[in-house]
């Protein structure tokens, strides 16, 4: 799949958002006044930017607003409903504790369910799709949901929690790329499925479907050679669950560690999130022979 960016950064900085949601929502760190205001803008920024950022992927960005409209059947509209309930309730519980002193514990777990449902329809929405085999897994979900909960736990300074939790994160991400190197080859597509074929006898192509490019090619067929994958793997895990272990582990300067180990681990998830597009191979790349 072609890695827009607008999709990566909507995908990675709303996961730390709404992770650092998660974790106010369950008092953690317990904070009020002025220090709970910059955590919870912190964490609007993030869900949200990222959120905004997801519009310019659109064909039409003027026609967001309809995505609300078809809960039903689309996991990107009810991901929508998700956010729109999970800020409005955060904003309640941060306006209690920023203005008033006061924490309204079933408000903050519900937004915390609801920040961690938003990240699930997120992942959802790549989940459905069996024309991808990569990410038609349960492992999808499980690699958005402990990337943003590790990831807010370090932004909300939880560091053994922090520490614990991307390590989880690091194996559940390895995993995914274990799983998703087999996944098309699992799928049973191939050029006799994907021309339907198959029951005449063998199936090549003897010429491309199109002289040249088109929609279909600049969208849904990426390729990236082995080699760089691997590398951009490695540097993946060094900066997102390797180098802020080693950072939150630091005896001196621990806030300038913690920051380091935040922007180290964000700058990891946006590497392997680049990855999760990039290495999605679309069914559709089999009939024009490029898998």
């Amino acid at each position: 799949m072609h890695p827009a960016p607008s999709v990566i950064l909507f995908s990675s900085l709303s996961g730390l958002g709404f992770g650092l949601l998660a974790w106010l929502g369950i008092g953690l760190p317990a904070v009020t006044g002025w220090v709970a205001f910059v955590f919870f803008a912190l964490a609007y920024l993030l869900a949200v930017g990222g959120l905004i950022a997801s519009t310019f992927h659109l064909g039409h960005p003027e026609r967001a607003l309809k995505a609300f409209t078809q809960w039903r059947s689309s996991w990107l509209s009810r991901e929508a409903w998700a956010s729109v309930a999970a800020l409005l309730t955060m904003a309640a519980y941060g306006a209690g504790l920023v203005f008033y002193d006061m924490r309204l514990w079933p408000l903050g777990l519900l937004g915390a369910a609801l920040s961690l449902l938003t990240v699930l329809t997120t992942a959802m929405i790549y989940t459905q799709m069996k024309t991808v085999p990569r990410w038609h897994s349960v492992m999808t979900p499980l690699n958005f949901l402990s990337l943003s909960i590790a990831g807010g736990a370090v932004l909300a300074g939880q560091v053994t929690a922090a520490m614990v939790l991307l390590v989880l994160a690091g194996a559940v991400q390895i995993a995914t790329w274990w799983r998703g190197d087999r996944a098309l080859a699992a799928s049973g597509s191939d050029i006799a499925t994907a021309t339907r074929l198959g029951d005449k006898g063998s199936v090549r192509a003897f010429e491309p479907p199109h002289t040249g490019s088109n929609y279909l090619l600049r969208e849904f067929v990426y390729q990236i050679g082995r080699k760089h994958a691997l590398k951009l793997r490695v540097i993946a895990i060094t900066l997102m669950v390797l180098l802020p272990l080693l950072l939150l582990l630091s005896p001196v300067f621990h806030h300038l560690a913690a920051a380091l180990a935040v922007l180290s681990h964000a700058a990891g998830v946006l590497t392997s999130r680049w990855l999760f597009f990039a290495q999605a191979e679309h069914v559709v790349g089999i009939y024009y022979g490029k898998r």
